[in-house]
Order: structure tokens, then sequence, then C-alpha cells
């Protein structure tokens, strides 16, 4: 029997391990199939649908809400939604927020009748960060549920580690689940055949490491967690940003688990990006351009423990133009 389902690809990884460089490589690389892209982020204000390079897909963003609790009731909606236009893509790809648990994600597709009976989940794609897991998955429950319910895992910025700490890496991978295909990248740069259209997904598995899987329960999240997003209306003087911003990733990159940012900078066309992961920062500007009716609006995300989201915008906005 032919399978008619929409297949869906859940990318899932702890706050900057790469998961929309992975996300753009599958919308710019050529394969012959359009995708449809469901993006959620945790905060108010949205940046990685403007970091997704392929605007000609369907992006669909959910915002200040973890996809696996307050907005999985929008997840249903979309894919619902998206399978009235069945024909106009190929299948469905969703990246959820750094600090999802993939459990109940995946669980939508099991729970919800309609979605079971339209689309398949094909495979749970995490991406780890190999500089930075160790630490998240002492402190983090939701990095070590990525890892135990992923089919295939891209153990990514191994250029950032040594040998020894790599292999330490891939020790305590498979100590969690070592049932999972692992690639090792850089720049999540992998064969997308590898990961897409793989038929991964094995529900017994699953219910192997909770048996509670197709039960509905709530989610919780570390709460010592938050998110702040800044934006400014005006653009900003880099001489008094570049500084700002390195200044506090020095200061408070330990507790500053995540930075997203698009920034507007005077008498520059193009967008600069910024992002950093703890104390690696790094910034660009973004082949896009403003275009002529865009807002000039520079935004700012911030995910880490500690923050004083007063102190943070004061300096943000100081750095107008």
């Amino acid at each position: 029997m032919i399978d008619t389902k929409i297949p869906v690809t859940v990318l899932t990884g702890y706050l900057g391990a790469g998961k929309t460089t992975l996300l753009n490589r599958i919308l710019s690389e050529e394969q012959g199939k359009r995708y449809a892209v469901i993006v959620n982020e945790f905060g108010e204000i949205g940046i990685d649908n403007d970091l997704i390079v392929n605007a000609d897909e369907e992006v669909f963003e959910m915002n200040n809400g973890c996809i696996c609790c307050t907005v999985r009731g929008d997840l249903i909606r979309i894919i619902e939604g998206l399978m009235k236009r069945k024909g106009t893509f190929d299948a469905i790809v969703i990246e959820t927020t750094g600090l999802a648990d993939p459990a109940p994600v995946a669980q939508t597709f099991f729970v919800d009748d309609d979605v079971q009976r339209r689309a398949r989940l094909d495979a749970i794609v995490t991406v780890v960060d190999a500089k930075h897991v160790l630490a998240r998955l002492d402190d983090s429950h939701e990095a070590m549920e990525q890892i135990a319910f992923a089919d295939i895992i891209l153990l990514n910025k191994t250029d950032l580690v040594t040998p020894q700490e790599l292999e330490h890496v891939r020790q305590r991978i498979a100590v969690i689940n070592n049932q999972a295909v692992v690639h090792e990248t850089v720049n999540s740069a992998v064969p997308l055949d590898r990961i897409l259209d793989q038929g991964a997904f094995d529900l017994d598995r699953i219910l192997e490491i909770e048996p509670a899987f197709l039960d509905e329960e709530d989610h919780e999240h570390d709460d010592t967690i938050t998110s702040i997003s800044i934006a400014c209306p005006t653009p900003l003087d880099p001489r008094k940003f570049m500084p700002w911003l390195q200044d506090i990733t020095a200061r408070q990159g330990q507790d500053i688990l995540r930075t997203k940012g698009i920034i507007a900078f005077p008498d520059e066309p193009k967008r600069y990006v910024v992002q950093a992961v703890h104390m690696l920062l790094s910034g660009d500007l973004q082949e896009r351009e403003w275009g002529v009716d865009d807002p000039r609006i520079s935004r700012l995300v911030l995910i880490g423990r500690n923050l004083d989201p007063a102190a943070l915008e004061s300096g943000f906005m100081a750095c107008a133009a």
C-alpha cells in the first residue's frame, strides 16, 4: 500500500546547537521538494523566521510559548490547515524552541485523530552542541530528553572541541541513547538524504523510554530560564552597540544561554545578524537587505538565567543612533 501521509521531520536541540543552520541547509540545497516550515520561538519577538534564507517556503511562526505546551493547540491547527492544501508541498519540517521536550511534540501525531490520519512523524532529528552539551546535560532536563527521544543525532560544532572532549561527548550520548544514528558535523553540514524521509521514528522504542508517551500530560520547564525580547524603533550606532554587546557577553555569558538579534545600522542596506551561545559571539551582515518599506527595527532576544530585563533593555536602547 502506498503511504499517502505527509512526512514530518521534527528538528530539536538545545539553544544554539545549530537547528536554524540545519533548516537553512534543507531549504537552500536543491532536492526537488517543497517544505512547509513551522518555527517555534521562546519569546515575544520572532527572530528565527527572519534567519530562514528561503522566503519562498511556507513558514508558520509561533511565538511566546513552547511548542510542547502552551502553543501545541496552535501546532495542531496549523497542521490541520496545511492538510487542506495538500499537494502544494511535499513534507513538513518543525523547528522547535531549544527549550522544548520533543516527547509532547511527537505525541501530537498520535493523540490527534485528524493529524494522525493525514501526517506521519518521519524522524526526530536532534542537533547537539559538542562544545556545551555536557554542561547542559547536567543542568537541563530538556537537553537530556532531546537526546533520548532522537532518531537521528547531529553532533555539531565538533571543530570547537578536542578529540578527547569529543570522545567524552560520544560516550555520554551513547549512555542516553545508543539507538540513534549519529552524524558528526561542523555547521550542521550533513547530506540531507541521511536525515530526511528516513522513516526512522520508532514508536515501540519511545514507549520503552516513556511508557506513558501516549497519555496526555503537562510538561514543565525550568522556570529559572527566562526570555527577554527588546526592540528599538530606530537604527543602532555600531560604535555603541558592538562594545555593549561584547561587554554583556563577557560579563554575563555564563548565564546567557542564547542571544539572537537582527540589527539595523544607519546607512547600511543589509541587516546585521548577531548570534551567541554563552560567550561564543558572532555577527555578520546578512545578504538579505532591508526592503524599501521594511521598518528598520532592531530586535534582540536573550534567553538565560539571572537576567536583569530593565538593565539589558536600558543598555540596548542607549545604543540608538
